[in-house]
């Protein structure tokens, strides 16, 4: 299984520098990131980014941290085994998703 990118704009080579040693799945929003999961099941790393855009609307869509709490509080999945990393520019919401989840993974004693 492939690695899982959640970020609205931004590619792989963007974030990571040699791109082409990387195996990833883009999802570009939180439903997407939903979906994926409840579809593919739980891959080897999610990298995050936080600020996903505007929906169909023009409202701000649910973001990097809305899919690291469904992780945790929604998803049912056994998240031992979760790595990650946040990529987000976002410092204070980067810190929100690792925060969250460095907090959960340690309280189930990974």
């Amino acid at each position: 299984m492939k690695k899982l990118f959640l970020d609205d704009i931004r590619t792989i080579a963007m974030v990571y520098p040699n791109a082409g040693e990387y195996e990833f799945d883009i999802v570009r929003t939180y439903d997407d990131f939903v979906a994926y999961i409840k579809d593919k099941g739980l891959p080897p790393m999610i990298s995050f980014d936080n600020d996903l855009g505007l929906d169909e609307k023009g409202a701000v869509a649910p973001d990097g941290y809305a899919a690291a709490k469904w992780l945790v509080y929604e998803s049912g999945l056994d998240l031992r085994e979760l790595k990650f990393k946040v990529h987000s520019a976002n410092p204070v919401a980067a810190e929100q998703i690792r925060g969250l989840l460095n907090n959960y993974l340690d309280f189930l004693g990974r």
